[in-house]
């Protein structure tokens, strides 16, 4: 349809896939950015764009951290832009690789591993993209297993945009070749707009109570 000389250009519908440990371990450990509000962060990151959903990746912690992390969520659950999905963790069983432990035979443990994120933001943008909720994918993730799944789109939704936003405090994360080959459009995440889009300290919880910042955040 032609656009008509007088209205407002129409608004790109957009779509967002956030990568939650990528963006911790890239972006948020060891700063005092930990409390962000992806909704405002957004807004202020595409002003120009109708953001449909954000979608936030991530899984339940052990330790801890945990409480941390279900607080975090709960602030989340306040914004309606925002949908949670929750992989999990399962213990892989590692070879020891080191000569106090090989000494007198082979020792193996078990650390835990993250399992189905990556899974999971292939089939929700697929998914997505097949229900045509948006006609622009943005990913923020600098994680090479994602690839396909760009590929996949772009080559069944020709017409679709996919940007990717890689969030990075150091050059050695920011690399991430291969998935920004896979997308339309790359760039580092913004980290200047990290401490504008952060939750008050205290947020209503919709019930008569309230969320509260974690006090080592």
């Amino acid at each position: 349809m032609a656009h008509s000389p007088g209205l407002p250009l129409p608004r790109t519908r957009t779509s967002v896939y956030v990568d939650g440990f990528n963006l911790y371990y890239g972006a948020v450990k060891g700063t005092p950015n930990k409390w962000l509000d992806l909704a405002r962060l957004f807004q202020m990151l595409r002003p120009a764009d109708d953001i449909q959903v954000i979608r936030y990746f991530t899984a339940m912690v052990n330790g801890p951290t945990k409480r941390n992390q279900e607080v975090y969520l709960q602030a989340l659950g306040t914004t309606p832009l925002v949908e949670a999905v929750l992989g999990n963790f399962k213990n892989k069983r590692v070879l020891c690789s080191l000569g106090a432990c090989t000494h007198g035979g082979k020792r193996f443990f078990e650390i835990p591993e993250e399992k189905r994120t990556d899974v999971n933001i292939a089939v929700y943008m697929l998914d997505d993209a097949y229900q045509n909720i948006a006609d622009q994918l943005i990913v923020v993730s600098g994680d090479s297993d994602l690839v396909p799944a760009l590929r996949m789109i772009r080559n069944r939704f020709p017409e679709k945009r996919i940007a990717v936003y890689v969030p990075a405090q150091h050059p050695t994360r920011s690399a991430a070749v291969e998935l920004r080959s896979a997308a339309h459009r790359h760039r580092e995440l913004p980290l200047n707009l990290l401490p504008l889009a952060q939750f008050p300290a205290r947020i209503p919880d919709g019930a008569g109570g309230f969320i509260a910042k974690p006090p080592t955040w």
